[in-house]
């Protein structure tokens, strides 16, 4: 094993050994890929597990399930929309929770204050990619 040049690429790596370890079959085994095929295999989740997760389940009198949701889009902004399934999946969520585009735009456009300027614009890209596949004619 070569000496990694950060932490996370040793913690990378040492899974990778203990992966093939496990099961030869995993040497090339990669949690980017594993996570593009789990957004693949289920892009939302059903209404009835978003509200539970994010609704009225949680408080009942508290925050609604978009608003929740813009939340957490936010705060992926914030961590530099580094985590491109998380956000792809927030953004399909938030619509399926009646959140228009202008407000998941807003949404991100108000972290460039907090995270910057290219954190705001790799979210906005990741978002975009979602919302050019959904027809919104309200914006």
């Amino acid at each position: 094993m070569t000496d990694p040049k950060n932490p996370f690429e040793a913690m990378m790596a040492q899974a990778q050994q203990m992966a093939k370890a496990f099961n030869p079959a995993l040497e090339s085994f990669s949690p980017s890929e594993a996570f593009k095929e789990f957004e693949a295999l289920w892009p939302t989740m059903p209404k009835e597990v978003m509200e539970m997760m994010f609704g009225n389940t949680v408080n009942k009198d508290g925050l609604d399930a978009k608003t929740r949701l813009l939340l957490t889009l936010a705060g992926l902004t914030m961590q530099g929309a580094q985590a491109d399934s998380a956000v792809r999946q927030t953004v399909r969520h938030a619509l399926a929770a009646g959140a228009k585009k202008q407000e998941i735009v807003e949404t991100i456009g108000q972290m460039s204050v907090f995270a910057g300027i290219p954190a705001m614009n790799r979210a906005l890209d990741l978002a975009q990619s979602v919302m050019d596949d959904k027809r919104d004619d309200e914006t």
